[in-house]
């Protein structure tokens, strides 16, 4: 008897863990649409950013430009955006392990490296580091981040760059491509154009006004900051994504144990009852 009162125990317990793993699935499903819509909304400004930073970069003299400013890399600022509460598979584990793989590439190179975290994961994780100097950490980021949320990042990451105190600047964020595939991204946000893009034909042809240099100064800031804001947003559908997918996964697993759990208490429950008989059968002939 002890037995079957132990797995009824059991079921009862995964019961209940189905029931809030599946509550917590269907929350990151909705998540994760809102957030997908909002990545594939700014997703095309984005790439646009891109080239015309690039195009900016080919009509223009920017070697005088304080964020265009290309040197020897003696000091590298990392920008890591992972989670606050993980429960999202392998979501946070991916990118630090990137991150590591930046880090150790750093001093191979004899290059220091500076971390701006977001999220908790990755402050606790950097926090435990040695030679790492941890500038900010941004705990329980917005999810869908506003100009002036993102602005005292921009403001110290330029700050740091044009004072020369780093050399580089690269976020390190999760890329999302679809509800199942997600890659880990390494990007250089500053100098600014570090990379050539293709660019669009009609932005090759377009005219800039009153002149690519005032162009240049004007919008150079807004455009790293079109940037930083997309990361984000890959970043948070990424998340929900990878989070909705491990909910599923323990519900699954959870149901799978219920149906293993059930069939051994139904088997221990027909053992106990066939004893049973057995025993008051052999009190009846030992009676008669």
């Amino acid at each position: 008897m002890a037995n079957t009162i132990t797995l009824k125990r059991r079921i009862n317990s995964v019961r209940n863990t189905r029931q809030i793993t599946k509550a917590m699935e269907l929350v990151a499903a909705s998540k994760m649409r809102r957030a997908q819509e909002h990545a594939l909304r700014t997703r095309d400004f984005y790439t646009l950013a891109q080239q015309i930073l690039t195009r900016l970069r080919q009509l223009t003299d920017v070697t005088k430009h304080p964020l265009y400013r290309q040197q020897n890399v003696k000091t590298r600022l990392h920008i890591l955006i992972t989670s606050d509460q993980g429960l999202a598979g392998a979501y946070d584990a991916n990118l630090l392990k990137q991150f590591s793989q930046e880090l150790q590439q750093d001093h191979k190179d004899g290059v220091t490296s500076q971390v701006i975290s977001i999220g908790r994961k990755g402050s606790s994780f950097v926090s435990r580091l040695e030679g790492v100097e941890l500038l900010a950490a941004y705990h329980h980021f917005a999810e869908q981040p506003t100009a002036n949320d993102i602005r005292p990042i921009l403001n110290t990451i330029v700050g740091l760059f044009i004072t020369k105190k780093v050399d580089a600047v690269d976020v390190i964020y999760t890329d999302y491509k679809t509800s199942l595939s997600q890659i880990v991204t390494s990007q250089r946000l500053l100098p600014a154009a570090y990379q050539d893009v293709p660019i669009e034909p009609d932005l090759e042809q377009a005219l800039f006004e009153p002149s690519p240099e005032a162009v240049l100064e004007a919008i150079t800031l807004r455009l790293i900051e079109a940037q930083l804001n997309q990361a984000f947003s890959e970043a948070q559908a990424s998340e929900h994504s990878m989070r909705m997918m491990a909910m599923k996964n323990a519900t699954d697993n959870a149901n799978d144990l219920i149906d293993d759990l059930t069939l051994a208490f139904n088997t221990a429950r027909q053992a106990a009852i066939t004893q049973e008989l057995a025993e008051i059968t052999a009190g009846a002939e030992a009676i008669q």
